[in-house]
């Protein structure tokens, strides 16, 4: 990724759907091939995974700082304080396994399928279907949201649970904040707490995806040149990928997550038109 224009409307790309329930992987690949640019690459990509990373770190500190200061306090106490910061750190714990174990076996497979150079019709495809599927589930589950759980009410039970459906995220199409969402709205959570574990949930995962990439990036390096749109692209997705947590936990107190779900269908649906077309 040598274009600094390129850099900054894939950083703001990623902001926006790395936490909207729209598939910020699908995203990734479909605003380059609709477009006609070439693929990001490493690099851009471990920029990418830190702008949003520092999103989160950012937006929930309170809460992150509390649960590794409270569950450094209960050890120290012998676990007769602070238990229910340890309570939770185990609750990301058992969350992020089930992505961890999918994402070791899966990983390659599915990386060298849909990031394979040229796009092939049957990855597309594959993203329509993601698409469509996920956003007519979470079609479902909000017509049967009714939940008042807070996040102090989830249990072990309910973690792994949505742990399981957050493996799923690693397709592209899926999305791994309207799959976890919808999980944890089907468990009975309300709205805004799903999104809220969610995203919380999302940090395991942000964070180990974001060291593997940057393992193979040290091995590497970064181009010779690249370097500014590096940087662009952490930034643009760091400051997007802020305002859209904030936007979304907001939006969830009083609103249906149901017009995500539509715009998920509509993208299938251009997605399928521009390859009839023969795009």
């Amino acid at each position: 990724m040598d274009n600094p224009l390129h850099a900054l409307i894939l950083g703001i790309v990623q902001g926006l759907t790395e936490f909207i329930p729209v598939s910020s992987s699908a995203h990734l690949i479909l605003v380059p091939w609709m477009l006609g640019w070439g693929g990001p690459g490493l690099a851009f990509n471990v920029a990418l995974q830190v702008g949003t990373l520092v999103a989160v770190f950012i937006y929930f500190w309170k809460d992150l700082f509390g649960i590794a200061h409270g569950s450094i306090r209960s050890v120290i106490s012998g676990f007769k304080r602070d238990t229910e910061s340890v309570r939770m750190l185990l609750l990301l714990a058992i969350g992020s396994v089930p992505a961890a174990v999918i994402g070791y076996i899966f990983e390659n497979p599915i990386d060298n399928f849909f990031h394979s150079g040229t796009r092939s019709t049957t990855s597309l495809l594959a993203i329509v279907a993601g698409l469509v599927i996920v956003g007519l589930i979470l079609i479902w589950a909000d017509s049967r949201a009714d939940g008042k759980k807070q996040i102090c009410h989830v249990r072990m039970s309910d973690a792994f649970l949505i742990g399981i459906a957050q493996s799923l995220a690693l397709m592209p199409g899926v999305s791994r904040s309207g799959i976890t969402i919808t999980a944890a709205l089907l468990l009975g959570f309300a709205r805004s707490d799903a999104a809220r574990f969610s995203f919380l949930l999302s940090v395991p995962v942000i964070l180990g995806a974001g060291l593997l990439e940057f393992a193979k990036l040290l091995g590497e390096g970064i181009p010779e040149g690249e370097i500014i749109t590096f940087l662009i692209g952490m930034a643009s997705s760091a400051v997007v990928g802020y305002l859209s947590i904030a936007f979304l936990i907001d939006y969830l107190k009083k609103h249906s997550i149901k017009v995500f779900a539509f715009y998920r269908i509509a993208l299938a649906a251009v997605i399928l038109l521009l390859l009839l077309l023969g795009r």
